[in-house]
């Protein structure tokens, strides 16, 4: 195994595990101790990436380019996105059944791999897009016996797809052209899109839940939750690690393969799980498809390069 292929790996193992330690700890923080909003956890968790990096940037321990006007449309669209990200991935949450949510989750995959296509000019061989295919289709099985419509939620769980994918393939660009580099988009999309996150949590009333929570002077309960913020920051950080190394379309599947393992993992912890043939079978084609993806991806010893884009091919977008 060569080196750029280990790092690719490591940082997609590094993304995958975090991604599932952060459920453990959120869980322990919402469910255990009964915090009133996730709104706030996330709030934390952007305000510990600003001072954690404010701090490290200050013992010279990281680098990245001091504010300056500039910075602002080397950002943009990122904190927009990430807001978008959040209104319509919780109105979608309360509008539909789980199984279907997971469904329509799912198609971020497919959005991702047509925005690297539109935006990164990368052209993904026949088998990736394949295994792509094969994931959504088992995604739709899974929740055949369960496909109600509602056309609000529809609508809120496509959005949400669609601002996932154009993070992911924004968050590559912005890397590929080291303007800020990884640490300066960590800190500045956190630093920019806090205020838009604070308006929103005081607007549909969790501020005021999480300010005059109970709790806060449970020394355990700090603790956890500081954990949770932390682990936030490591979380930000492990995605920008895995989407330079690898791409969006990696990092958008190893967040859809985590909650398949989430799944089946509640089939035997928990007793939640109702079970259905249909479910079944489509999770374990969607698993499947995300098994042959990781093969395929890891075997190459370095990603696809994106094929220059004509300037016709602009226009007609």
């Amino acid at each position: 195994m060569d080196s750029n292929m280990l790092k690719r790996l490591c940082a997609a193992l590094l993304y995958g595990v975090c991604s599932l330690l952060i459920v453990v700890v959120n869980k322990t923080v919402l469910t255990t101790y009964k915090f009133p909003s996730f709104q706030f956890v996330a709030l934390g968790q952007m305000l510990a990436t600003i001072l954690v990096l404010f701090t490290a940037k200050k013992l010279k321990v990281v680098d990245y380019p001091s504010f300056t006007p500039d910075v602002i449309p080397k950002i943009w669209p990122l904190p927009v996105i990430y807001v978008g990200n959040l209104i319509f991935g919780l109105g979608g949450t309360k509008r539909l059944s789980l199984p279907m949510f997971t469904v329509l989750r799912r198609f971020s995959i497919l959005f991702t791999m047509i925005g690297e296509k539109l935006l990164l000019g990368v052209h993904p061989p026949f088998t990736v897009q394949l295994t792509v295919y094969t994931m959504i289709l088992g995604s739709i099985i899974a929740a055949f016996n369960d496909l109600s419509f509602d056309v609000v939620g529809y609508f809120f769980v496509l959005s949400n797809n669609l601002f996932t994918a154009g993070n992911g393939v924004y968050v590559k660009k912005k890397l590929e052209s080291k303007e800020l580099g990884k640490y300066g988009l960590l800190f500045y999309n956190s630093l920019f899109m806090l205020p838009f996150a604070v308006m929103f949590c005081w607007m549909n009333g969790d501020l005021d839940k999480a300010l005059n929570y109970k709790g806060w002077t449970d020394v355990l309960f700090i603790v956890q939750f500081m954990m949770s913020c932390i682990m936030g920051f490591i979380l930000m950080y492990s995605v920008m690690l895995c989407t330079q190394f690898n791409s969006a379309l990696t990092t958008t599947i190893i967040g859809c393969l985590k909650n398949i393992f989430v799944t089946y993992l509640g089939m035997v912890v928990g007793g939640d799980y109702v079970f259905s043939i249909y479910n079944f079978i489509g999770l374990n084609i969607s698993i499947a498809g995300s098994i042959v993806y990781s093969w395929v991806t890891f075997r190459r010893k370095d990603p696809p390069k994106p094929e220059p884009i004509k300037p016709a091919s602009i226009s007609t977008v």
